[in-house]
């Protein structure tokens, strides 16, 4: 357990590294009750650097949306128009539903006002991290980018049968690290980091087998069972597997567009948690969504209430214009 002085020493990294909160910052702190002491350390900090933090316990509909994906998760009025009025907004919850939360319209509408929005993962008081350590993610999704430039068209292989062609053409990077820039999509920090793209609604075609973390179907790590979907002009045909996949499908079932490939995107951080909805921005990980892409992914045109992230482990990822390699079997290439 960690002291009040270690969980205070990584809140100061979130506030002053990663979020570089100033004087007079609105910042507001969404928390549930799991994670009060964090946000209160969140707080702390903030205000001795002469910002304005106000705490919010959203612990209702955290408690409801972890049970239930078909209740909102859009926050209340309140919560909502704290949010696009605020500098900073910092998501310390069950981290599966903060990665649910950050597709939600207040998001998007904040963004637009030039936020710097993140979620925070667990273990505050534990990480063990430096800014270089976190500087070094930075670098790799830097390198990526710029290597995707212009590109059209990525393959996704792995050693449990994902084989899967991904169209990006005419998508701008997404840059999602823990060093967050006014207007950057929300993310989790400090250990996790990725390179997503809104992948074009109708160019995903061949097989994508998630054998790591898969979002939205209640469980609490890796899935027990691969999930092998089936894609075919970007919409999973098939969802085969065991109870996880039945639980997957049934999730997405009348969903309107939660069948189709919204987000391609890779990990650049050496250390994300394996085991954890963090592991979707470990290195050697690719990961896809179902669902919505058009709130918060440059280019992205599908529209639906789910994103639902499933992760490829020891993922090779390589460039189809030039042969480039980003990841080979489970290692950074470049």
């Amino acid at each position: 357990m960690p002291t009040a002085e270690e969980i205070r020493n990584d809140a100061e990294l979130v506030i002053d590294v990663c979020m570089s909160v100033e004087p007079d910052d609105v910042v507001t702190i969404i928390c549930d009750n799991e994670h009060r002491v964090e946000a209160d350390a969140l707080a702390e900090v903030a205000l001795d650097r002469g910002a304005w933090p106000v705490v919010m316990d959203n612990e209702a509909q955290v408690k409801r949306g972890r049970a239930d994906t078909s209740f909102p998760m859009a926050p209340p009025k309140n919560l909502h128009q704290a949010m696009v009025a605020s500098d900073e907004i910092i998501v310390v919850t069950n981290l599966e539903w903060a990665n649910r939360f950050c597709h939600v319209p207040a998001i998007g509408e904040s963004l637009k006002n030039r936020a710097k929005i993140c979620s925070v993962e667990p273990g505050m008081g534990e990480w063990g991290l430096t800014k270089e350590k976190i500087l070094n993610s930075t670098r790799r999704a830097e390198a990526a980018i710029a290597a995707l430039e212009g590109k059209k068209q990525c393959r996704v292989t792995s050693p449990n049968g994902t084989d899967v062609t991904v169209t990006i053409e005419g998508r701008p990077a997404l840059e999602v690290t823990s060093i967050k820039e006014r207007g950057q999509m929300m993310g989790p920090l400090p250990l996790w980091a990725e390179v997503a793209f809104a992948a074009v609604e109708d160019g995903t075609d061949g097989t994508i087998v998630v054998d790591g973390v898969m979002l939205g179907i209640g469980l609490p790590g890796q899935v027990n069972e691969p999930i092998t979907w089936t894609m075919e002009k970007g919409h999973a045909v098939k969802i085969e597997g065991g109870e996880d996949a039945r639980r997957l499908r049934e999730v997405i079932e009348g969903v309107e567009n939660a069948d189709i490939t919204g987000e391609f995107a890779f990990g650049v951080s050496e250390v994300a948690p394996f085991g954890t909805p963090s592991e979707k921005g470990r290195v050697g990980t690719v990961h896809f969504a179902l669902g919505d892409n058009h709130l918060s992914y440059p280019g992205g045109q599908n529209v639906s209430s789910l994103h639902l992230d499933g992760v490829i482990l020891n993922a090779t990822l390589q460039i189809v214009d030039d042969g480039t390699y980003i990841v080979k079997d489970g290692e950074w290439a470049l």
